[in-house]
Formats: C-alpha cells, sequence, structure tokens
C-alpha cells in the first residue's frame, strides 16, 4: 500500500479511531488534518463557531501536511459529516490541494448520515478526481467499526480476504405495528424528527437482522420529503438507526 495514504480531520477522536483501525487493515501511511485553531469538543460552541465563518466566509486555517500527497495514487479521506458535507478544516485541505488523477475513497462519522452527500461535495470540489462512497459510521456504533472496516476493505477490493457476502433486501412491504415498533425504538429517543415509516425491506446479517425503511420527512416549513432509514437489531440489543440516507 505505498501508494496509498488515509488522511483524516477529527474532532471529537471518533474519526481518528475509524482512521486508525482503517490503517491497521491496510497498512498504509496516515496523516491528520489540523486546524491551527481547533474546534474543541463543545458541541453548542463549535456550531455557533461553524454558523459565524459560514456567515462570514472565513477560509479555516489548518496546519500543513508533513506529507507529499504526490507520492500517492489513492486518498481514504476521512472526517465527521457537518451539514451533510465536511468540515470547514476539509474545505480548506480541498481548496489548497489538487488531487487531479488521484482515486479519493470516502469514509465518514456522523450522528445520523451524510455519506452519500459528503462524497458528492468531494467530487464537486475535485472534479478532475475519481471520487468513491466508501464508508460511514453513526457515532455511536464505534465500538462495530472494526469488523465493518474489515468487511468494507474485502468487499471492495482493498485488501484480500474472503467474506460471506450479505443477502438482498426483501422487497419492500407496507409497515405493520411490528415493523413501525422497531423503527420507533430506534429512532424514538434521537433529537431531532427523523420522519414516518411507509414500507419496510429486511434482510439476514451476521449480527440478526438489518431493516430498510421508506419513510416520509417533512421540514420545519412543511415541505414533505423522503429518506431511507437503515435499521439493525442485533441480538437481545434495543434496535439501533445506523444510517439515514436523504
Amino acid at each position: 500500500m505505498n501508494n496509498t495514504i488515509i488522511l483524516f480531520y477529527s474532532q471529537t477522536g471518533i474519526t481518528k479511531a475509524v482512521a486508525e483501525d482503517m490503517q491497521k487493515e491496510l497498512g498504509c501511511d496516515i496523516a491528520e488534518i489540523e486546524a491551527v485553531e481547533p474546534y474543541g469538543t463543545d458541541f453548542d460552541a463549535t456550531i455557533k463557531r461553524w454558523q459565524k465563518e459560514l456567515e462570514e466566509h472565513t477560509k479555516v486555517a489548518i496546519k500543513p501536511l508533513d506529507v507529499d500527497l504526490a507520492k500517492y495514487d489513492t486518498i481514504f479521506l476521512g472526517f465527521p459529516v457537518w451539514g451533510g458535507i465536511y468540515p470547514p478544516t476539509v474545505t480548506t485541505f480541498l481548496a489548497d490541494n489538487s488531487l487531479a488523477g488521484k482515486k479519493i475513497v470516502v469514509f465518514v462519522t456522523f450522528g445520523s448520515g451524510g455519506l452519500e452527500s459528503s462524497a458528492a461535495a468531494v467530487a464537486g470540489a475535485q472534479p478532475e478526481a475519481t471520487v468513491i462512497p466508501g464508508y460511514g459510521l453513526r457515532d455511536t456504533r464505534l465500538k462495530r467499526a472494526p469488523e465493518e472496516i474489515q468487511r468494507f476493505l474485502i468487499e471492495g477490493g482493498y485488501i484480500k480476504g474472503e467474506i460471506a457476502p450479505l443477502p438482498e433486501f426483501s422487497a419492500s412491504v407496507p409497515v405493520d405495528a411490528a415493523t413501525t415498533e422497531i423503527f420507533d425504538k430506534a429512532c424514538g429517543n434521537y433529537p431531532f424528527p427523523l420522519g414516518t415509516p411507509v414500507a419496510v425491506a429486511e434482510r439476514d446479517i451476521p449480527t440478526g437482522k438489518e431493516y430498510k425503511f421508506d419513510v416520509v420527512t417533512r421540514s420545519p416549513e412543511g415541505v414533505e420529503g423522503k429518506a431511507i432509514i437503515y435499521v439493525n437489531v442485533e441480538g437481545d440489543a434495543a434496535p439501533e438507526f445506523t444510517k439515514v440516507v436523504r
């Protein structure tokens, strides 16, 4: 993996832990994107600063990377999802570096989702690179990262190994009382409304069962939308949603 590097930005340490798990599997170089003025871990303070930077179009200063990006053909780029895309530190990195001709494999951590939208934003910022939506992990599921990362890397052909493929989801059917209860248990404690489930598909996974809910959402302005929410039921554990795709 001499032509591969993991670059990551981590605010709270969760993305760093995922990056380090990935580096153990890949055996490649790794480097951290760091803000000159760190954001810290206070949620409200971070939101306030971030909104001010957006309003004032502030370019957040980052520390110089002690790596020669020209050496690498493949970059695994990791970060926490902020507002559906990458944080300002990654905005600066993408603005200051041309990754033309390289493969960028995006991996993210999030509260609800954002892998697909983040990868699309990276592709927009680096149109001459090949950008691949890679791996996403909800913050509350860090304990699952090692096994999920290994599966992702084997399935993607990034490392050698054999792993049983997951079955396809069943056909979607309207939700009933039992599946609605599973959805409510998984999503009811989330601090923001995630919508109303209308249909569900399911499949067996090594740790239990995975559900894919089609959900109707409504914005604060009353605009109706759609989303897909994935929920795992693993052993005796409570149902847990793993990601939202909007």
